[in-house]
């Protein structure tokens, strides 16, 4: 009798499971691009299918978040932003946070929202938490452009100086991408076995956002704490782009290496886990 292996030039397309989970499928993943970009597409024009203002609540949801951490922390809990101004301080931290966040949440149930359509074709798996990526790099792209806006405007009025280490802005980016994939990815291993972990993530990612200075600046937590908050990774992260684009804020390169070090680690072993999972997830989900 044959082996598998000596039939393979009889078909068009034989389909193997991963020898090593740390396998990412590169080849698989840029034969399938036309798929990514239908996923991108979709995840895009779901967000304003069937409303009145379509793509403006891109830009309408950070800036009613903003007025509304402008009243909350900047009015009434007083909370220091390190002299810049609030609305640009608040609209900064709120555009890469809403990325890293949508990143590591819609990654997380990428297993569970999608188990009918994997249980019915092949594609590399892979496929679905890239575009979740890709499609919120877009979102985020336009509501970058809003944040340029207001930088722009505080910039010629003087209250703001940029500076150099605005060129760390890509890598800045893919750092946070990678980790919201990497974290998301580790997650969506677990939903699938363990559903307490949905909503573990429902709170856990708003906690996280406390962890992380977002609504306020580093310079403004106690010593006491510092020193505990300094291992989150996304420390750095906020605290560079803040640097870089207001002038303002606790910049080191050495932070942003540790970031970058973390975010690479963890997208390592949450492919692993995602590869093992992969292959028997439809089992459980």
């Amino acid at each position: 009798m044959n082996s598998p292996d000596d039939d393979d030039g009889d078909w068009d397309l034989v389909i193997r499971p991963n020898s090593s989970v740390f396998t990412l499928q590169l080849g698989e993943v840029w034969r399938y691009r036309d798929l990514l970009y239908l996923f991108t597409r979709r995840d895009i024009v779901a967000f304003y299918k069937q409303t009145i203002l379509g793509p403006l609540w891109f830009f309408i949801q950070p800036i009613f978040t903003t007025l509304v951490y402008v009243l909350v922390f900047g009015r009434i809990a007083g909370l220091s932003t390190d002299g810049l101004p609030q609305i640009l301080f608040y609209l900064c931290g709120i555009t890469f946070w809403n990325y890293f966040s949508e990143c590591f949440n819609k990654t997380a149930t990428v297993f569970k929202d999608n188990a009918q359509l994997f249980g019915k074709v092949y594609f590399p798996r892979l496929i679905a938490p890239l575009s979740i990526v890709a499609s919120n790099l877009i979102r985020f792209a336009i509501q970058f452009s809003l944040f340029l806006g207001f930088c722009f405007w505080y910039w010629w009025q003087g209250k703001i100086h940029p500076n150099a280490a605005v060129l760390w802005f890509p890598i800045i980016v893919a750092t946070m991408a990678t980790m919201g994939l990497g974290f998301g990815m580790l997650f969506s291993a677990m939903t699938t076995k363990y559903r307490d972990m949905v909503f573990l993530l429902s709170f856990g990612v708003q906690l996280l956002m406390y962890a992380t200075p977002v609504i306020y600046p580093a310079s403004e937590i106690p010593a006491s704490v510092a020193k505990y908050l300094a291992w989150n990774p996304l420390t750095p992260l906020f605290e560079a782009t803040r640097y870089g684009f207001l002038g303002a804020g606790n910049y080191s390169v050495s932070g942003l290496a540790y970031s970058i070090a973390f975010a690479v680690v963890m997208f390592i072993v949450s492919t692993a886990v995602f590869n093992r999972v992969e292959r028997t997830f439809m089992d459980t989900v």
